[in-house]
């Protein structure tokens, strides 16, 4: 007798994946057998980074989180959120929450969500306590003014934001 796939869902900009995601990721594939990991396009973020890069990014820190639990993919999206869980058969979609602010976001947006399918659930990860403060956009703005972003994100993630934000502001911010 086999058992029904799980499919979960965790979108995000990723502009820089931070250890905050990664905490997200570690703890979503204990719920799921298959997580599928959304890079938004979300131009309108003006990202940092190309969706490629932030593909490859969260690819790189991601594929070691699954732990045996599930199988990880990453796959990027620039559709309504919940067109893009139907296309993956996503039964769920993981959110990670780190402050109140986030919840009366999250809170509009799960309402219009069951709207539009009700078969498509959302369950909410409450953010490790050490890294309820850290955001991609905090983060970047870290980097941008020549801060120490080591605490916030992996080495390899670290020295692709160091370098980037060199560039950016070498090249007039």
């Amino acid at each position: 007798m086999s058992a029904l796939r799980r499919v979960g869902l965790y979108p995000g900009t990723f502009d820089p994946v931070t250890l905050g995601h990664l905490d997200i990721i570690k703890r979503a594939v204990k719920l799921v057998d298959h997580l599928v990991i959304g890079v938004a396009t979300n131009a309108p973020k003006a990202p940092l980074f190309s969706l490629d890069e932030r593909m490859a990014m969260v690819s790189g820190e991601a594929s070691a989180l699954a732990e045996g639990r599930a199988t990880i993919e990453v796959k990027s999206f620039d559709m309504l959120l919940v067109k893009f869980a139907e296309s993956l058969g996503a039964g769920v979609i993981l959110r990670g929450l780190r402050a109140v602010s986030d919840f009366e976001y999250e809170f509009q947006m799960v309402a219009m969500n069951q709207r539009l399918n009700t078969e498509i659930e959302t369950v909410f990860l409450m953010a490790d306590p050490r890294h309820q403060a850290i955001s991609s956009r905090l983060v970047k703005e870290i980097a941008l003014l020549g801060g120490n972003v080591a605490p916030f994100t992996s080495p390899a993630v670290a020295q692709a934001l160091i370098q980037r934000c060199k560039e950016k502001n070498a090249n007039g911010r």
